[in-house]
This record gives structure tokens, C-alpha cells and sequence, in this order.
């Protein structure tokens, strides 16, 4: 038997600080996959890793390995970070409510910015990766897809996405909050990601003077300027593109800041302490926070763009109960069919078991009555079959449609196993099996 454990931190529970130190890029990720297969070879796993959060979730036998200890472990070896230094702002589920927070999740009910779109692509792309190195396998490939089907669901379903306040959205008006007008404003877009996309589109629409985009390969900058009628700018001479502009939008997939507060301070020199706008929205940050303390900095990262976001939500909350409903019979009915597959192979074997029984007595009557007809003997054995099938009727109608769908089937599998002395798998004994998961 399986059991599902999830081990994560996002932005309600770790600062942005402790979520850049444990996100993985596409390589990273597909590294991490590999690396826990060759430990856990006999587990499943997904690793989800956004902007807004990091989770690692594992299929694994009831008694087996790993724990939510040997999790932490694995993503501190990985990411070359003490597990003290995160371990604080880790939340772990298990069972039921992994399911539960996986569909919130791809359902964007879990997100910063409730009704956005981008999470349930990272799901997808997350679940993709697991495929593309075997790591998920008959646990994780029902539930990720049922996963998926419920986000899609939410969205085409429910008003949840429409007037949403987004990170792009409030960007621009932090913006307005600074600048009067934008036609002589010159604006810097640094990489080439979605969320820096979104963010550009917005500032696009206010019309300023120039848009300029930088991105370390040169095809993504010039498709970017094509799109939004800008120019391209050398990644190599941003220095010189810093001291001109007045918005700059940052978003790579660099591993340390590009824009650190001594490279700006001899920037801003240059700029005579004129104000900037600074939106950073890469995970780890672009920009390091000492340069929002020079003066005429405004410096916001994704943190400051959640405080106004998450002031949203109480508007909302129509839509929002719509698709909790929706979430809520998803993941009863994936706990359902879970159940009618693990107990299915033991009903069958009940079923088996106790026909058997019925013959065999049925065998040692039919001996004692050696005038009994053929026809007779039909009607018997059918009366057996049928008396079988009446007694445990019920009983197996009360497991595959029990109300609480909560309770681990574990625990019905060992009640039949005790109640009708059936021979089910053994479960490892020892220190192993001593400790409770």
C-alpha cells in the first residue's frame, strides 16, 4: 500500500529570502529528480518550484522511506543550505490533505494572486518533468492528472480568474504612485520570463517613451521587442542602459543578484540620484535589497507586490466558495476511487475466500446425499453462491461507500483482514514498522 506525503514552504509560511535559497530552475529540478530516484528507488516523486513556493511530493509504502526528516535532508543537501535555516517554515501533509492541497493549488486557491493562470502551468510542467525521468509512477500520475482537470475545471467553471488583481497590475500602479505621466519615461525589461512578460505588457500599455529588453540570448530580447514595438540592448552593457532608464523590470534565472548595491551606487552616480523604479520579480532576487536603501530607489520585490495582492481576496469571495466546491467533491472523489483500488484486490480475495468455504461444505453435504440429481446439485451450489454473496454484501458495500473517506483504507484492510482471516501482505516488522507515519 502507498502512502502520499508532501513536504513545502510558500509565501505564507517563508520570506522571500528562504524560498530563493530552495528553488530549482528546469535543470536543477530534473538533477533533483534523478538524485532522489538513485536514494529512493522504490518511491515516487514531483518537485513543484515557482516564484511562490517549493514542494516536494513523495508516494512511498506505509513503512518505508523517506520521512519528512530525510525530505528536509534531501532538499538541504541539494541546495547546499543548512536544514535549520528553512526547516521553521516547512508545513507537511499527508494522505488526504496532500490531495486536498495539491487541487487548491492547481485550482490557483493556494496562489498569491488568487484566479491566475500561470500556476497550473507549473503544475503541469512540474508533473512533465517527474514523467520525463520515471519519477512518477501508478500514484502520482493519476493524482497530478486529476490535479490539472480540477484547476481547468475551476477556471472555465467559476468567475474566480475574471477582475483579478494581479502582480503585473499592481506593479503599474506602484508605478503611477511614483511617476506622473510615462511618455518620456525610458523602460528596462531584464530576462525574458513570464512573470517579467506580464509585468511588461502592463507598462507597455501606459505608452512610455521607449521599452528596452536585455535577455542573455539575444533571439528571446528581439522576439520581446517585436511583441510590445521596443528595442533591443546588450546584456553586457546594462550598466550603461541603467544609468538612463527610469523603470526597470527584472526577472532571470541568475542564481546571485545581477544588480548588486555596489555595481548601482557607481551606477546612480552616473544617473546624478535621479529616481528608479525597481520591480523585481525573479526568484532568487535580481537585485540586492541594500540598493532600495540608496536614495530615489524604489526597490519592490515579490513580497511587497503580495502585501497589496492578498488584499483582494475578501472581494472575492463568491467566486472563491464556487471553486473551493469545486475542489472540495474533486478530492472526495479521488479519495473514493483510491479506496475502490487498493481494497479492490482484498474484496476480490474475500470474495474468493469465502465461495470457496461454501463449496467445500457444500462438497461434504453432497457426499452424504448420494441420490441428489444433477439438477439438484445445480440448484445448491447456486443457493451457496447466492447465500455468499447476500452475507457479504453489505459489509463490502459499507467499505467502498463508507461517509468518511478520511480514515487511511489501511486501517479497513487490517479490520477484514482480522474480521474474515484473510492473508494479506506483510507489513515489514521491526524498528521500522514500530515507528507510526
Amino acid at each position: 500500500m502507498q502512502r502520499l506525503l508532501l513536504l513545502g514552504l510558500n509565501h505564507t509560511t517563508a520570506p522571500l529570502n528562504v524560498r530563493e535559497r530552495l528553488a530549482f530552475n528546469a535543470d536543477d529540478r530534473a538533477a533533483a529528480l534523478a538524485a532522489f530516484r538513485q536514494r529512493f528507488a522504490n518511491c515516487e516523486a514531483v518537485l513543484l518550484s515557482t516564484c511562490n513556493r517549493v514542494e516536494l511530493y513523495v508516494a512511498r509504502e506505509v513503512h518505508g522511506h523517506p520521512r519528512a526528516e530525510e525530505m528536509a535532508e534531501f532538499l538541504a543537501e541539494l541546495r547546499q543550505v543548512p536544514t535549520s535555516s528553512f526547516r521553521p517554515h516547512l508545513y507537511e501533509k499527508s494522505d488526504h490533505a496532500v490531495v486536498d492541497h495539491l487541487f487548491n493549488v492547481a485550482s490557483s486557491l493556494d496562489s498569491m494572486v488568487l484566479g491566475e493562470t500561470q500556476i497550473l502551468g507549473q503544475v503541469r510542467e512540474a508533473y512533465d518533468a517527474a514523467r520525463e525521468v520515471s519519477a512518477a509512477g501508478p500514484m502520482l500520475h493519476p493524482l497530478f492528472q486529476r490535479a490539472i482537470a480540477v484547476g481547468k475545471q475551476v477556471m472555465h467553471e467559476t468567475p474566480l480568474a475574471e477582475g483579478r488583481l494581479s502582480v503585473a497590475s499592481v506593479a503599474v500602479d506602484y508605478a503611477r504612485r511614483i511617476f506622473d505621466h510615462f511618455d518620456d519615461k525610458l523602460v528596462l525589461n531584464i530576462g525574458a520570463g513570464k512573470m517579467a512578460t506580464l509585468v511588461l505588457r502592463h507598462f507597455a500599455e501606459l505608452k512610455p517613451k521607449q521599452l528596452i529588453i536585455a535577455n542573455r540570448d539575444p533571439a528571446k530580447a528581439a522576439a520581446l521587442a517585436q511583441r510590445f514595438g521596443g528595442q533591443t540592448a546588450a546584456f553586457e552593457q546594462l550598466d550603461e542602459q541603467l544609468a538612463s532608464v527610469d523603470i526597470v523590470i527584472t526577472s532571470t534565472g541568475s542564481a546571485r543578484p545581477i544588480i548588486t548595491a555596489q555595481r548601482f551606487a557607481a551606477v546612480h552616480k552616473r544617473r546624478r540620484f535621479r529616481p528608479i523604479f525597481l520591480i523585481d520579480i525573479a526568484l532568487p532576487r535580481d537585485v540586492e535589497a541594500a540598493v532600495g536603501e540608496l536614495e530615489n530607489v524604489y526597490l519592490y520585490n515579490l513580497d511587497d507586490l503580495q502585501q497589496v495582492v492578498s488584499q483582494t481576496q475578501a472581494g472575492r469571495s463568491g467566486a472563491i466558495d464556487a471553486a473551493r466546491r469545486i475542489v472540495a467533491a474533486a478530492v472526495e472523489d479521488h479519495a473514493r476511487a483510491l479506496r475502490v483500488r487498493e481494497m479492490g484486490p482484498v474484496i476480490d480475495q474475500l470474495y474468493k475466500r469465502y465461495h470457496q468455504v461454501a463449496q467445500e461444505e457444500l462438497a461434504r453435504t453432497l457426499n452424504k446425499l448420494p441420490n441428489v440429481t444433477e439438477a439438484e446439485r445445480q440448484h445448491l451450489e447456486e443457493l451457496a453462491r447466492r447465500i455468499v454473496n447476500k452475507l457479504l454484501h453489505d459489509p463490502v458495500h459499507a467499505l467502498r461507500r463508507a461517509d468518511e473517506t478520511h480514515a487511511p483504507a489501511e486501517q479497513y484492510l487490517h479490520a477484514m483482514e482480522r474480521l474474515f482471516k484473510l492473508t494479506l501482505p506483510e507489513t515489514p516488522k521491526g524498528d521500522d514498522a514500530a515507528q507510526a507515519d
